[in-house]
């Protein structure tokens, strides 16, 4: 989509008891992209809405509440709707005025999004058979059972499927809305927008694993914070599965199946993410070069850590070191 001078609305839809974080991060992003825009002399790109049914104030979960608009019977034409979650029995059920509403609209916008549990109501609205999808990793066996035509995703951040797209987990919903920025204005501009909110463009790893490390300390008696713990010291080395089993006293076999339950990553994915955050660390220091970094995690040469952070950050490290060293 190429922006031009009009601003771009984005109709965020709540229910009562919606998460906050699903509709006021999108909210955020969309705003931050603005104050970029205004920074540069340039208008703004985006008019953000909140929309209810019968608008009014709606409470989150939080019990904080917004002031919402109603549901707009026009003026959809190129808009972006996103539809916030909530507790997956909260949501409207599929014969609600509101899913309605939905289905109308859905044929109207340019971009039909859902942020986590989102993802419900675009399903009970019957616009997501037999289309990728992703939702929270809790409620994604919940998805399958109730709308088995979906093609539910287990761990993507966010997917898009023609004009629908879909988020995992609460923030992920900020991911999703950096990548509508970037589609929009381009990478540049999103790189910036990214900058302001301190985030990844393109965030490493899937929504059940974001940091290794947090993983490992809620489970520090486990075969993953054991494995985590042996290869830290070791980034710089070649490591093969045998000498990882060894270290557990596990048989290869064993280790691939207990880690991908406590963790649900192989060996080898454990290892890539422990480097990627060392990386990280490393280039967040004053001082330190790429060349150096890619040589103490594990990389090799600057070309592979590059590969590495374009693959899994979308940036690359002397990107990714000028915005948070």
């Amino acid at each position: 989509m190429t922006h031009t001078a009009s601003p771009i609305d984005v109709w965020i839809l709540v229910f009562p008891n919606f998460l906050l974080l699903d509709a006021t991060g999108p909210a955020q992003v969309f705003a931050s992209a603005n104050d970029e825009a205004v920074d540069a002399g340039l208008p703004p790109p985006y008019r953000v809405r909140i929309a209810a049914p019968g608008g009014g104030t709606v409470a989150s979960s939080s019990g904080v509440s917004l002031l919402a608009e109603e549901l707009p019977a026009a003026c959809l034409d190129k808009a972006t709707l996103i539809v916030a979650g909530g507790r997956v029995r909260d949501l409207p059920a599929e014969s609600s005025p509101a899913l309605d509403w939905v289905r109308a609209a859905s044929g109207q916008v340019a971009r039909c999004c859902a942020v986590c549990t989102g993802a419900f109501v675009l399903a009970r609205a019957g616009l997501l058979d037999g289309r990728r999808v992703v939702t929270h990793w809790q409620d994604v066996e919940a998805l399958r059972a109730e709308h088995p035509s979906l093609r539910v995703l287990d761990d993507a951040i966010h997917v898009r499927d023609d004009k629908f797209r879909t988020s995992a987990g609460i923030s992920a919903g900020m991911d999703l809305a950096l990548s509508l920025v970037e589609e929009d204005l381009g990478r540049q501009r999103a790189l910036a927008v990214a900058r302001r909110l301190v985030l990844f463009l393109k965030r490493p790893g899937g929504q059940r694993q974001f940091s290794a490390e947090l993983l490992a300390q809620s489970q520090d008696d486990g075969v993953h914070a054991r494995l985590a713990a042996w290869l830290r010291p070791r980034l710089r080395q070649e490591v093969r599965i045998e000498e990882m089993a060894e270290a557990c006293a596990l048989s290869v076999r064993t280790l691939h199946r207990r880690l991908r339950e406590e963790a649900g990553l192989t060996p080898a994915q454990l290892l890539g993410r422990l480097r990627m955050e060392s990386a990280c660390r490393m280039l967040e220091r004053p001082g330190v070069s790429v060349k150096q970094a890619a040589r103490d995690c594990g990389y090799g040469s600057e070309y592979n850590l590059r590969r590495a952070f374009t693959a899994q950050l979308g940036v690359l490290p002397s990107e990714y070191q000028e915005r948070f060293a």
